[in-house]
């Protein structure tokens, strides 16, 4: 019975247990004698766990176990097995879980528990700047391109995060020794960024400047002059005036361009010197050159340093709108902002600029599109007969399209410009007032501006409509917005300009409109029935 009663536990627990020891305590006392007399003598059990001589090896500690029954192991032999087999499997051992020597074990168990190594504390490893010093100091043995730039772009990134590098320039000029144009840019920015702070070392990066001017390379002689002139220190005035010389007569375009910005920055820096240099005549001659971004540099510099801005001529007028086309956008409106200050000598010569301009405003930069219409509008002022209608007739495609198309900011400036030329030309945007109806996605400010545009639209033909899409905006969730429909459709009416009948049904709108007993509502429509009862009593 009692054999039947071990056997029955034996195929019951032997799955769920990890050891014959769980075993025979998880059995029940009676049948633990037995258990160990069947354990023994099991082929089963006997081949997964090692035998239990007694019951009294029950009572003895995990690791006395395992030290009688492995006579030939140490107890800390057994204890080592044990803890190689089972490593940490995450966070930190408790102190003293392994033993010294161990391999798991905290490098200061490993080492005997003794004193930290005085290496730990080696001056390379205080914060973040020595050890970009250290990784500067091995940066002409380093081969590998991809860790030098690595490198700098880490000083770079650091002194972008405001933590000061300037110690680092003494590293940092030893670095620029190199043919990596990617490096030498970097280096050049810092030099660029410390040189105010210390003058005393940035005039120790001269000569290596003055002798990248003269590199093969362009890109490198660029580079080096706009470092050069970006230094902004008095002292280096004699240094810049010969190298910003040179590369204005320079084969590649890009270091001429560089160096009319120098001279900018020449004339900020010392006015006196840049008047010995002459420099004003060198930059008129410049705008023949033949690649467009020097010629717009040389308009940016030439408006900046002197006083009321460039003078114009016929001639340099009529050779900058011939070549507009090779500009970019920011040439461009360099080029038409020239226009409205040129007074042309007769009333052809103000048709033939607009004929020169008018394929600017197919372009789809919105302001070289309002840079054309301004220019348009001061031709159109030398003109014997007015022809200000026309113009904006001309400007209305290209003005709508960009309205229709844009960030809400350039919506913004655009409806802006739209009102001053619908106030100056009455009539000419009427047909496209369902352009300027209001859109729900829209932010508030356009809304506001679209609602003061629409009343100027109205004309007879147009006005039930804008009355009508007005009247659905006065029950808009914004207050602001109820009001300013009521307004605009009290404008209307005052204005009388929907023809007949139009005043007498917005007043019949508004009085429907005290009904709602909404306040703000309310008030508004009696103040407007007040100004429209003062205009037509």
């Amino acid at each position: 019975m009692r054999g039947d009663r071990v056997r029955d536990f034996v195929q019951t627990h032997f799955t769920e247990t990890r050891s014959q020891r769980h075993l025979l305590r998880a059995a029940p006392k009676d049948i633990q004698e037995s258990l160990i007399e069947h354990c023994s003598t099991d082929n089963n059990t006997q081949n997964e766990f090692p035998v239990v001589d007694s019951y009294q090896s029950l009572q003895e500690p995990p690791f006395q176990d395992a030290k009688q029954s492995s006579s030939s192991d140490s107890y800390q032999a057994f204890q080592d097995r044990t803890m190689s087999a089972y490593p940490p499997q995450g966070g930190h051992p408790p102190p003293g879980a392994y033993p010294p020597g161990h391999p798991h074990a905290p490098p200061q168990q490993q080492n005997g528990g003794g004193a930290v190594p005085d290496s730990y504390f080696d001056e390379r490893r205080k914060g973040e700047v020595n050890e970009l010093r250290n990784l500067l100091r091995n940066f002409a043995t380093e081969r590998d391109q991809q860790k030098k730039r690595d490198i700098i772009k880490k000083v770079i990134a650091y002194m972008t995060l405001g933590i000061d590098v300037s110690r680092l320039f003494t590293e940092m000029m030893l670095a620029i020794e190199t043919r990596d144009l990617v490096i030498k840019k970097m280096v050049y920015l810092f030099l660029c960024n410390y040189a105010t702070t210390h003058p005393e070392l940035a005039q120790m990066c001269t000569n290596t400047l003055q002798k990248d001017c003269g590199n093969d390379d362009p890109m490198v002689r660029g580079l080096a002059l706009r470092a050069l002139c970006s230094l902004r220190l008095p002292q280096m005035v004699e240094y810049i005036s010969e190298p910003l010389r040179r590369s204005l007569t320079d084969h590649h375009a890009y270091v001429r361009k560089t160096g009319v910005m120098g001279i900018l920055k020449l004339y900020h820096l010392d006015q006196e010197a840049f008047e010995r240099c002459n420099f004003v005549d060198i930059l008129y001659d410049m705008l023949r050159d033949p690649d467009p971004s020097v010629v717009s540099n040389c308009i940016l510099v030439l408006n900046e340093v002197m006083d009321g801005g460039m003078a114009i001529n016929r001639a340099i007028m009529l050779h900058l709108l011939n070549r507009i086309h090779e500009f970019s956008e920011f040439g461009v409106l360099q080029v038409l902002e020239l226009v409205p200050r040129y007074i042309p000598a007769n009333e052809d010569e103000g048709y033939q600029i607009m004929n020169l301009l008018d394929p600017v405003l197919r372009t789809s930069n919105s302001g070289a599109v309002l840079a054309t219409i301004r220019a348009f509008l001061a031709m159109a002022n030398y003109a014997s007969e007015d022809i200000s209608m026309q113009v904006v007739a001309r400007v209305k495609a290209p003005l709508i399209t960009h309205v229709s198309s844009g960030s809400p900011e350039l919506i913004y400036c655009l409806l802006q410009n739209v009102e001053t030329l619908v106030e100056l030309c009455p009539g000419i945007f009427d047909d496209e007032y369902r352009q300027f109806y209001v859109k729900y996605h829209e932010p508030t400010h356009i809304k506001y501006l679209k609602m003061d545009i629409l009343p100027k639209l109205a004309n007879p033909d147009n006005a039930p409509d804008i009355v009508a899409e007005l009247a659905e905006c006065v029950a808009d969730a914004n207050d602001t917005m109820s009001r300013l429909a009521v307004r605009s459709m009290a404008r209307i009416a005052c204005r009388d300009v929907g023809g007949p009948g139009c005043a007498e049904s917005i007043c019949r709108r508004l009085v429907e409109l005290l009904e709602l007993n909404v306040p703000h509502i309310c008030s508004e429509a009696a103040t407007a029935l007040t100004h429209i009862i003062r205009k037509h009593p």
